[in-house]
């Protein structure tokens, strides 16, 4: 018995030492490869608060329902606003492929009563003058970006990898991002967003996340543009994982019908 409790002892230590020696060498894009695959379910339906804050201490709080659904080659998710009036019925669609294409993105406007292609060129417009662009709210895939793994931090508590990314397109909105991301969950839990001049621009902070039906899951972040002095604060609650969201949510008839 003293045997077999040293060799499980030997067995663990031995596993314990690989994964860290794998960790250790692991490259900037397979950290990042990591953390663009970690598993969230087949589908998620949740209800999300927006709220925006000034640099005066203004707010605006605004109400979404959202679902999306992984279908392997494209994971699709729509959001509905149901609060305050002058934002209730508008919608948006997002559409990532697996195979790194383009994010296909639509919204619906009830004022004009029609649904609008977001098109390349209006993807660096602010997302419901939030400080999210259209394209932060897109699955950005790893192939598009080069990532340079840089030493090991320690945030809040956390051992974080760090990764630098830079896009491989010269006109990208972004000169470059850093990312710390917690080497438990591999959730990228800040992220700092440079603008084409090499400056801070702002600064994502996940706040919170959850372990809900197995997966873990940010519930709580917080978008700071430093260069405004403007936030955007998203809360996720009643969060629900695997309810067999249908396809047909997944329409241009859905987004003007709404739910």
């Amino acid at each position: 018995m003293y045997t077999k409790i040293i060799l499980m002892a030997l067995a663990v230590w031995m596993t314990a030492g690989f994964h860290a020696t794998f960790a250790q060498s692991m490259s900037g894009k397979e950290i990042i490869e990591e953390v663009y695959y970690r598993p969230q379910g087949d589908d998620q339906e949740s209800s999300l608060t927006m709220t925006l804050i000034n640099s005066r201490g203004d707010q605006r709080v605004r109400e979404i329902r959202q679902f999306m659904k992984d279908l392997g080659e494209v994971e699709k998710s729509i959001m509905f606003f149901t609060s305050p009036a002058d934002v209730t019925d508008t919608s948006f669609m997002n559409w990532s492929y697996a195979d790194g294409s383009d994010d296909d993105q639509w919204i619906y406007l009830p004022s004009i009563r029609r649904v609008r292609r977001i098109s390349s060129d209006s993807k660096t417009d602010r997302f419901m003058g939030s400080d999210f662009t259209y394209d932060d709210l897109g699955d950005r895939h790893p192939d598009d970006d080069t990532h340079e793994r840089l030493p090991d931090e320690t945030i809040d508590g956390l051992d974080c990898y760090v990764v630098e990314s830079k896009s491989k397109d010269p006109d990208y909105l972004y000169s470059r991002t850093v990312t710390w991301i917690d080497r438990e969950t591999l959730i990228g839990v800040q992220k700092e967003f440079y603008d084409r001049d090499g400056d801070l621009l702002k600064v994502l902070t996940v706040k919170n996340h959850e372990h809900i039906s197995g997966f873990d899951i940010i519930t709580h972040s917080e978008m700071h543009d430093v260069q405004r002095d403007h936030r955007t604060i998203m809360e996720l609650n009643d969060v629900q994982i695997n309810t067999g969201v249908s396809e047909n949510m997944f329409t241009e008839r859905m987004m003007s019908r709404g739910l």
